[in-house]
């Protein structure tokens, strides 16, 4: 039987943009946006039976830098009812500077389920236990989160009148039990909301040829879309959709940002512009293995340098006690 393509898999990178496109809306309601309050308390915690040690006793009250916050962005397969991508961005509203870390949905997690995956923390607790997972892995807190749907995806790219994006590998893939096919030839094409989904669902083709690095290709083909939408989304000719940014935005996106703040983050992207709005992906080995399963595991140094360099709010540097990196 042929791997089946999860729907929500590789869409979360647009969710990203959704807080792009809110940056329009500074034109006009400039004068309501208003700075989010970090929580004094750690946001979310695991349900007590689970045993994992969160961040460490007192790192939340820590000095922090100014004006910086992290945002969990994260896919909903509302069908499956789990959290298949994820996305950290940090926002440096005093340098003007966004940075997005994709998180690999087999992530290898030190927890007390069998399938240690972070795909499965939304299983173990929704939203809130994926976000106090990531806090617990990479020593740092989650600030807030937006979740969206697979059709704010559709709809977001249509309302910009399509994106054009060079498609990197020739993509032929048929299942029939969910009634998917994907046929594009390598190269430029303008897509449609429905096309560019077909895109970033792409994992393999019928005869079993897919990216050369698995996950770590696709992640590349969504962080490279996500720039080509960003860009479009954010020229002044789409000020126009204003209005229907916002119901899109209203009917797809759960979010415990208040409006003001997505208001007030809106504006920070807009200072920063796409120029400064850069993407990585944590590092590590995709061919991992941990008791007898396959896993995404990261290399630990290289991870913490990554948060230290872009995604730590602390004026002091995060250590290698702070995070609960699981190698094997």
């Amino acid at each position: 039987m042929k791997r089946s393509t999860s729907a929500l898999q590789h869409l979360t990178v647009f969710a990203v943009s959704v807080i792009f496109v809110f940056s329009a809306l500074l034109g006009i309601y400039k004068c309501f946006s208003q700075p989010p309050t970090i929580p004094e308390e750690t946001p979310v915690s695991p349900p007590e039976e689970e045993n994992t040690s969160l961040i460490p006793d007192g790192i939340n009250t820590e000095e922090r830098k100014e004006s910086f916050f992290t945002i969990l962005v994260a896919g909903l397969d509302n069908k499956n009812g789990g959290s298949d991508t994820n996305l950290l961005v940090a926002v440096d509203a005093k340098n003007h500077a966004i940075n997005v870390v994709s998180l690999p949905r087999d992530t290898l997690l030190d927890v007390s389920w069998s399938v240690k995956k972070l795909n499965n923390a939304y299983h173990h607790g929704g939203i809130e236990r994926t976000c106090a997972e990531i806090e617990n892995l990479l020593g740092i807190p989650v600030d807030f989160y937006v979740t969206v749907d697979l059709n704010a995806f559709v709809e977001l790219v249509d309302t910009i009148g399509g994106v054009d994006f060079e498609i990197p590998v020739n993509m032929d893939y048929d299942d029939p039990y969910q009634d998917l096919h994907i046929h594009f030839p390598a190269g430029m094409r303008h897509l449609s909301g429905e096309e560019a989904l077909k895109v970033v669902r792409w994992r393999q083709n019928n005869d079993g040829s897919g990216y050369p690095t698995a996950d770590i290709g696709r992640i590349g083909t969504q962080q490279a879309f996500l720039m080509a939408a960003a860009k479009k989304t954010l020229q002044f000719s789409n000020l126009d959709n204003l209005k229907t940014y916002a119901e899109i935005f209203q009917r797809n996106v759960t979010t415990n940002l208040k409006t003001a703040n997505i208001l007030w983050f809106g504006e920070q992207a807009l200072a920063a512009g796409s120029e400064n709005i850069a993407f990585h992906t944590l590092p590590g080995d995709g061919a991992g293995w941990y008791n007898g399963g396959s896993y995404y595991v990261l290399d630990d140094l290289a991870t913490l340098e990554l948060i230290n360099q872009y995604f730590n709010p602390y004026t002091r540097e995060i250590t290698l006690d702070d995070t609960n990196i699981l190698v094997p």
